[in-house]
């Protein structure tokens, strides 16, 4: 069995001033996406989906087929792609779109999108970030032991040091997991960095309270690995979100919240894994010489050709 790589590649990128999907941020102009796949491939994924926007679906489309046409799996066989689009009237026939409602509804809405063309065990990445090669490994040998499960589902943790921003302090959902390694809830943390005593510390988002945290602990950059049951699963509470939420402009469907809902409903469970990889991403315009340096560093050290493919 062969685990499917789901990129979220719908963000708008309205912070950073583009597409950054498809900014070249490699030594030979490769993109940060361009890096996740050959990790997958390398990690034994066999197919590809894409969650883009319908405006730029053409341009995206043109540019795999340029770029990944000759990529072979592990087994030697191609490498599949499929392409899906999230769109704010992709909801329940039931429900009826406020009309000023501009921003998408969510990360966990992404995901439905892709039901129909995802039949295995999967992970979930965002397109911009970075993850390293370790942490597909962890995630597709996850996938492949739970071929034909259901209900339990994991998270890659990250240390939070090997997740902070050179530029200033970051938002940071930090992980609480039980004794048997299963996630209990993700803790939001708003300016987590070391303060100048050296002592790393965030808000906590639920007591408001500054807190020191420990630069091992794990938190959560958004890589998730699922079995197809989730699919039903998240459009039900997805449903249940809606029928609160339908009227509002601004509230989002998010992965967290419906893995947490499954998790204090007791419908799945959810394994922590713990990454070594050192996590990076693009998300100002300002972060990009940053990024382009890192990679550069990293084919220097032999870790990745140049160019990729």
């Amino acid at each position: 069995m062969k685990p499917t790589l789901l990129v979220l590649a719908a963000g708008m990128g309205s912070r950073y001033g583009g597409l950054k999907q498809m900014d070249g941020l490699g030594p030979s102009g490769e993109t940060i996406i361009d890096y996740s796949i050959y990790d997958a491939v390398r990690a034994g994924f066999g197919k590809v989906v894409y969650i883009v926007r319908s405006y730029f679906l053409e341009q995206f489309q043109q540019t795999v087929k340029e770029k990944y046409s000759h990529v072979l799996c592990t087994d030697g066989t191609p490498l599949q792609f499929e392409f899906v689009t999230q769109e704010l009237d992709k909801i329940p026939a039931r429900f009826t779109l406020n009309p000023e409602r501009q921003k998408p509804w969510g990360t966990a809405h992404a995901v439905l999108m892709a039901k129909d063309v995802i039949k295995e065990p999967f992970v979930v990445i965002n397109g911009d970030d970075f993850y390293g090669r370790d942490s597909f490994r962890i995630a597709g040998d996850w996938c492949r032991a739970h071929e034909g499960g259901s209900g339990v589902y994991a998270i890659v943790g990250f240390e939070i040091d090997n997740t902070l921003s050179e530029s200033g302090g970051v938002s940071r959902g930090i992980c609480h997991y039980d004794a048997e390694g299963h996630l209990t809830t993700v803790v939001e943390h708003h300016d987590v960095r070391f303060d100048g005593d050296g002592v790393l510390r965030g808000d906590n988002s639920i007591s408001g309270n500054r807190e020191q945290l420990r630069p091992k602990d794990l938190c959560s950059m958004n890589m998730w690995c699922f079995t197809p049951d989730y699919f039903d699963k998240s459009g039900e509470i997805f449903e249940r979100f809606l029928e609160e939420n339908i009227g509002e402009l601004k509230k989002e469907y998010y992965i967290p919240y419906a893995v947490d809902l499954c998790i204090h409903e007791g419908t799945a469970k959810c394994d922590v894994l713990a990454s070594p990889s050192r996590w990076f991403g693009v998300t100002f315009k300002e972060d990009r010489p940053g990024v382009v340096a890192k990679f550069a560093e990293l084919v220097k050290e032999g870790i990745y050709p140049s160019p990729l493919y």
